[in-house]
């Protein structure tokens, strides 16, 4: 199944405490295991103003519809083509 960025913005996310993080994230996974869709979330990175998820999916429709139901904003979806890392340069 293919990769994505799902870029969110939210605004002081970088403040958001570790009881607001786990509560976001019991959400999403409550939200994922009763979809017909099986999502799979691989991590997510917290910053200042955003939230980046790294999630497998079918689709773009599926990352749509959960974050819909679970009540998350969505700024943008890119699907990833490709990674590279140090060892790409060797």
């Amino acid at each position: 199944m293919p990769k994505y960025i799902v870029e969110r913005d939210i605004p002081n996310a970088g403040a958001l405490t570790a009881e607001q993080l786990q509560g976001i994230a019991q959400t999403s996974c409550s939200v994922s295991s009763k979809m017909d869709t099986k999502i799979n979330w691989v991590e997510s990175y917290v910053t200042e103003d955003k939230v980046y998820c790294v999630l497998i999916a079918p689709n773009e429709e599926a990352l749509r519809e959960h974050a819909e139901k679970g009540g998350f904003p969505v700024t943008k979806i890119s699907r990833v083509t490709g990674m590279i890392d140090p060892s790409t340069a060797e």
